[in-house]
């Protein structure tokens, strides 16, 4: 038996040397000896166990559930439905979508593509909240079981000290509050950023919460991580449920309960189909051939990190998104929309390249299927804004269950 560095051990295990140190400064790495300041390890030493995930004999991936088949009994109006990742979330819950509304082109065609019996709207939601929006959807005002969607987070301008409709004109939820106000539904599935909770100091928000529970809702709301839902990601988010006061001795409604088995990229990695995807330039190509999986800057020659990292070397800070290489055994980190970002980098674990369009679909668990359209920066971008299908399959079918009591 030989020892061999934490560098030799990353190297065989697929993790980063960085990580290694930590696990034998834990005493998690049997027979481990500190020399000086470098960790050894015997040779034959096996590869620990990640205690951050929790794995089953079983395969929990988008593309391989079969989901229960449910009647579709009730309605669904959705906003700013981007390339439909809620909107199939909602669908597979048992939802009969009855319109979405989308301004990118691209994005609708990829709805109209995928779903041609879906009424998609390519038009801007101004356009359509000043209509007659029960004459538009052919729908009473009260009727529509659920409206979803997710305005993007923007500044209000406040005009007094009761935050309210007026603080949001302006604004794109300005227009997701119109649709509540006019047409009522019994229930409503609002998606954001976590961030949203602080933004201007949290004002943004309880605005918002002002707006919903003035249009007659009672709010429950939890920030939810796509991780603990059958996606290989992680993604948090904040979930806002709304349930019509009138409903309320009706309709119980609670979050979903996190999956015990969290898939990690080796569960989405495998077999991709072929996909469009940009690769890095030479000089970035040769330095991710040197990260290890799981590893980043720090894990290559110092030499040449400093000269790729110029200014911000004498940054304060880990900086541990740059150069990252992500590891099979480590869920991805939030998808982005756009293959490759110095300060956020996410290059394939074992490829020095960005993720393909189709291996970002598969961490955002949209099922192969799903075609993408438009030039490749656009397939990128629709993919990144999404929201993970499994996670909108998950709180949607606890808004189909609490619809339900409301039948009984």
């Amino acid at each position: 038996m030989s020892l061999a560095t934490t560098t030799e051990m990353a190297e065989k295990w697929s993790i980063s040397r960085r990580r290694i140190t930590r696990l034998c400064g834990e005493g998690r790495i049997e027979g481990a000896v500190l020399k000086g300041n470098t960790w050894l390890i015997p040779d034959t030493t096996e590869k620990p166990d990640d205690p951050r995930r929790i794995r089953k004999n079983m395969q929990n991936t988008f593309y391989n559930i079969v989901y229960p088949y449910k009647e579709k009994k009730f309605t669904s109006i959705e906003l700013f439905a981007g390339a439909g990742g809620l909107a199939l979330g909602v669908e597979e819950a048992g939802f009969n979508t009855i319109g979405l509304i989308e301004f990118d082109k691209d994005a609708c065609d990829t709805l109209k593509k995928n779903r041609p019996e879906w009424r998609v709207i390519c038009d801007d939601i101004a356009n359509i909240s000043k209509l007659d929006l029960e004459k538009y959807f052919d729908i009473k005002k009260g009727e529509l079981d659920l409206l979803s969607g997710g305005a993007p987070c923007q500044a209000f301008s406040y005009a007094g000290k009761r935050l309210g409709l007026e603080d949001a004109r302006g604004t794109l939820f300005y227009h997701y509050a119109i649709f509540l106000e006019k047409l009522q539904p019994k229930m409503f599935l609002f998606e954001n950023v976590r961030g949203l909770l602080t933004h201007d100091h949290g004002k943004t928000y309880q605005t918002m919460l002002n707006i919903f529970e003035s249009a007659g809702y009672e709010i429950q709301k939890q920030v939810l991580n796509a991780w603990d839902y059958g996606v290989a990601q992680k993604r948090e988010r904040l979930i806002t449920v709304g349930i019509r006061k009138d409903l309320i001795d009706k309709i119980t409604f609670e979050f979903p309960e996190a999956h015990d088995y969290k898939p990690v990229l080796r569960d989405v990695l495998e077999n991709v189909p072929e996909s469009i995807g940009v690769p890095y330039g030479e000089n970035k190509r040769k330095l991710f051939e040197l990260v290890p999986a799981g590893g980043y800057w720090r894990d290559i020659d110092p030499v040449l990190a400093k000269a790729y990292m110029k200014s911000c070397w004498d940054m304060e800070g880990g900086r541990t998104g740059i150069l990252r290489k992500l590891s099979m055994d480590e869920p991805s980190l939030t998808v982005l929309t756009s293959p490759s970002q110095k300060q956020t980098e996410r290059c394939h674990p074992l490829e020095a390249r960005p993720f393909t369009v189709r291996e970002n679909a598969r961490c955002q668990s949209f099922p192969d299927s799903w075609e993408f359209c438009g030039k490749v920066m656009s397939q990128y971008k629709q993919v990144g804004n999404a929201v993970p299908v499994n996670l909108g399959y998950e709180v949607a079918n606890k808004i189909y269950e609490a619809l339900e009591g409301e039948l009984n």
